[in-house]
């Protein structure tokens, strides 16, 4: 077969058609794949790279999933906190009614004084309610009244000392020290005994003291033996015996200078240099003994007497002391010639016991009893501090009203048939029973809370009970993010401070209900500080999946950018291609015509 010829412009259209359908070729992959380089042959450099951002943003993509699982776990520990706190809240609601509420039972009893009687202290007893042991309150009055007390002149004390008062009840049983002065009147020496009761860190005692009929009196609300002492007691009276009156006692003089002589103005000038000193109490004055021989006598009773309180008279044998209050006072000489002189004999240094006794005698304040009013009553049971926030006691039309300050009935021995009487019998009050029921609710609540720290968990997590949440950020491991509670413990009753169960007893008193208070109040403020944890941790985690999901688009993008065609840019070349081939096939034709026409004329 001979070779076939083409002519140069068949040959050149052939040419030009077949390079024309290797570019539509090129071009119709491209837009059928939408990628302008689609294999490492098309542009290695831009394949290779784009293949490395697309295998990074799949590994991102993988991640994607924890990042979603994990948010979800913290949602379902946040919804099972929110659930905590409405819980806690409505049991802080719960303890703020009970605190609030009044409704406390209450017995309005009569005081019968004629079946108290006189004849021996009683008492009433409460047991039950919100005592753990039995407390008493007396029924009856004593009195000790005064005894001829405050002699000196002005109505005052008249000397110095001290004043002793103990009783079971006062002061925790221990003693108490009064110090009054000579110059206290029945008054000051009341409101200083009041003022050092008022003080007793173990209680008053139920002791005051007052001014009956001028005369400093002790009145004991307790019904108990109350122990008076001290160097001033008998002398304000208090205790046992009278303290004397009489002002004109002295020191028996047994010898020495006739003071007398020489008309009342002996000579004393071989006394020169001695000193007579008198004392009581604060009280001390003295004179010494001159060489003149007239005018001394009169110069020491002038130095001795007068406003010291002290009186000097003389006679044949010495000289005669005495103290204007009638109290005991010392006589001091300088030396023996003196003290005989003077007449205490050889001695320098003699007491006196004009006046009251230096110490008294013990007494006890039980001489009578007397039914308390019931005003008294009230003050002595509100005034009692082991009585205080168990049961208060108001007046009630001349009735003795008891209200019963606790969730559980109170037994009150000394009491029957509406009367108080100080009997064996017994009557009783019933508690509250609307805290009672709060104690209730409250417990049903804490139930609740154990069970929404269980309930809340998401895909086998749970961050309520100590699971530990990690989530991974980035494909490398290298940032990634633990979540768990403080210290890995569980969000639970106990650890959260709430009372296993409440007891109704613990309502009784508003001190132990504020104490709950502060506990719930304590429990809130950790569930809201590990909500505020757990929400911060959320929020991490939704800005890592943003920019995850941004990090993505921007990595694909990326890859886009070198792989991708541009659609409208490979259609435009398609048509053109199309109608280059057009224009090349009608070319071809042409040129094949005009080969076809020589060949015609070769025939």
């Amino acid at each position: 077969m001979s070779d076939i010829s083409l002519s140069k412009a068949v040959r050149s259209n052939l040419l030009a058609l077949q390079g024309t359908a290797d570019m539509m070729a090129v071009a119709q992959t491209r837009l059928s794949t939408g990628n302008k380089v689609n294999s490492a042959l098309d542009n290695p450099s831009n394949w290779f790279t784009a293949k490395g951002l697309t295998n990074r943003s799949s590994d991102l993509n993988a991640l994607m999933d924890s990042m979603a699982n994990g948010i979800q776990t913290l949602k379902a520990a946040d919804n099972g906190l929110s659930a905590m706190t409405k819980t806690l809240e409505s049991m802080q609601s719960t303890l703020r009614q009970a605190r609030q509420d009044k409704s406390f039972q209450t017995a309005s009893l009569s005081v019968d004084a004629t079946a108290i009687g006189t004849s021996a202290a009683k008492e009433l007893t409460f047991s039950g309610g919100a005592f753990a042991a039995d407390q008493t309150t007396s029924l009856t009055n004593t009195l000790k009244p005064a005894n001829n007390g405050f002699v000196g002149p002005g109505a005052t004390l008249g000397r110095n000392g001290n004043v002793t008062l103990q009783a079971t009840s006062l002061n925790g049983g221990s003693s108490i020290t009064v110090a009054l002065t000579d110059t206290d009147t029945a008054s000051t020496a009341a409101e200083k005994i009041n003022t050092a009761l008022g003080a007793a860190s173990g209680g008053t005692g139920g002791l005051t003291a007052s001014v009956v009929n001028g005369q400093l009196s002790l009145e004991s609300t307790k019904g108990e033996t109350v122990t008076v002492g001290g160097t001033a007691a008998q002398h304000a009276g208090l205790t046992a015996g009278a303290a004397t009156t009489a002002v004109t006692a002295s020191l028996a003089p047994t010898g020495g200078t006739d003071f007398t002589a020489n008309t009342n103005d002996p000579d004393l000038s071989a006394l020169s240099g001695k000193t007579l000193t008198l004392s009581s109490g604060s009280t001390t004055v003295s004179y010494t003994f001159d060489a003149t021989t007239t005018g001394q006598l009169a110069a020491l009773k002038s130095a001795l007497g007068g406003a010291s309180g002290f009186t000097i008279a003389e006679n044949a044998a010495g000289l005669t002391f005495s103290r204007v209050d009638g109290s005991n006072f010392d006589v001091t000489a300088s030396d023996t010639t003196l003290g005989t002189a003077v007449g205490i004999g050889a001695n320098t240094t003699a007491r006196s016991t004009n006046g009251a006794i230096a110490s008294g005698t013990v007494t006890t304040i039980t001489d009578t009893f007397a039914a308390k009013t019931v005003d008294q009553l009230v003050a002595s049971i509100n005034a009692d501090t082991n009585l205080t926030g168990k049961i208060r006691a108001s007046n009630d039309n001349g009735k003795l009203r008891i209200e019963n300050q606790s969730t559980q009935k109170l037994d009150i021995e000394g009491a029957s048939n509406g009367k108080i009487d100080g009997s064996t019998s017994t009557s009783q009050i019933s508690g509250n029973s609307v805290r009672a029921g709060l104690a209730s609710q409250f417990n049903e609540l804490r139930d609740q809370l154990d069970k929404l720290a269980d309930d809340a968990s998401f895909n086998g997590i749970n961050l309520m009970r100590g699971d530990k949440l990690t989530i991974t950020f980035n494909e490398t491991g290298t940032s990634s993010i633990d979540i768990q509670t403080k210290n890995g413990g569980t969000i639970n009753s106990a650890n959260l401070g709430v009372p296993t169960s409440l007891e109704e007893e613990q309502l009784d008193s508003d001190t132990t209900i504020d104490s709950l208070l502060t506990d719930m109040k304590a429990a809130l403020d950790s569930v809201r500080s590990q909500a505020s944890t757990f929400g911060s941790n959320l929020s991490i985690v939704q800005n890592r999946q943003d920019f995850t999901k941004a990090m993505i688009d921007t990595l694909e993008t990326g890859a886009g950018n070198l792989t991708l065609a541009d659609m409208n840019e490979e259609a435009a070349n398609l048509l053109a291609l199309q109608t280059r081939q057009q224009l090349s096939s009608n070319s071809l034709s042409l040129a094949s015509q005009a080969d076809q026409s020589i060949l015609q004329l070769l025939r």
